[in-house]
């Protein structure tokens, strides 16, 4: 996810209302394999990043890192020159948010310490496809409070796919986001929201971290969505520093940030932004739990 910081006011404002009436692309089974494509490869740079995450590196290193793996592997960092009407261009392959701030945060060489929680969020393109995701990692040891906001972000965020079935509705992403994160006393995010994806980064419809079950779009096959709730440990207002992109929490307390690119399939949701790793895990897993079924059938049987 990267969209301009002045969003809630100038683009995003605009953008709900053309959004709401473009045409939600429904992609080809050509599309989809190009987008798993892409999605595994940004999702190897989220993985190669989050183990580089320590005390004492950079976001600037991690940034650079980020940069040469995409390049290397044939892609586009979509982040790099991203420029929203009225707004400076984007600098980095990725934005690198620390504490307070919420998304959008630029690359710098202060050393990250012991204690910080980190939130890296890219998107690379890669045979005309975008694939977009997320995560906030901790920094060393961190408080409890802290691990707690990370835990329910990620819960958030399955919730959230669970809902990504034909024939439900866009407003159910929202509301299963909306229902746990308020079960905490979260601050949810409202100025800056998910999105469908595809050829472009940001395509409709959007899809805010909140909303009414049964509302909105209906969800078809084929839809690709990239879904990226953002949950604050007090207020959800934001405040945009003065490089005109970083977000932080009006109340500078922290905030984490996770995103998956999925697509919708009749099955249900299958995530685009996995690792190799993580796929061979899921598969296993699928595999293990259709054993079991099977054994307690016969044993039934």
């Amino acid at each position: 996810m990267l969209e301009g910081s002045r969003i809630g006011q100038l683009f995003d404002a605009a953008s709900r209302i053309v959004a709401r009436k473009r045409m939600i692309i429904a992609k080809s089974q050509s599309d989809l394999e190009k987008m798993r494509a892409v999605g595994e490869l940004i999702a190897e740079v989220r993985e190669a990043l989050r183990r580089m995450i320590e005390p004492g590196i950079t976001t600037l290193e991690l940034n650079n890192a980020a940069e040469k793996m995409m390049r290397d592997a044939g892609a586009i960092p979509t982040f790099i020159g991203y420029k929203p009407r009225g707004m400076v261009p984007f600098p980095f392959a990725i934005c690198a948010s620390v504490n307070e701030q919420i998304v959008h945060g630029f690359s710098t060489d202060k050393p990250l310490r012991e204690g910080d929680i980190l939130s890296i969020d890219m998107a690379a393109t890669y045979q005309g496809f975008v694939g977009d995701t997320a995560t906030t990692v901790p920094v060393g040891k961190i408080r409890d409070d802290l691990a707690q906001l990370i835990r329910v972000t990620e819960e958030c965020l399955e919730l959230a796919i669970e809902q990504c079935y034909p024939n439900n509705r866009v407003g159910d992403i929202g509301w299963a986001v909306q229902q746990h994160a308020e079960k905490y006393g979260y601050g949810i995010v409202r100025d800056y929201t998910g999105h469908g994806i595809g050829r472009s980064m940001h395509e409709a419809p959007q899809i805010p971290n909140y909303g009414r079950k049964g509302t909105r779009e209906k969800i078809r096959v084929g839809y690709c969505f990239a879904i990226e709730p953002m949950l604050n440990l007090g207020t959800a207002e934001t405040k945009t520093l003065d490089d005109g992109w970083t977000v932080v929490t009006s109340d500078g307390k922290a905030s984490a940030h996770c995103e998956h690119t999925l697509a919708v399939t009749p099955a249900g949701p299958e995530i685009l932004t996995l690792s190799k790793n993580q796929k061979a895990a899921l598969n296993a897993a699928k595999a293990e739990n259709a054993s079991a079924l099977l054994e307690s059938a016969a044993k039934k049987g």
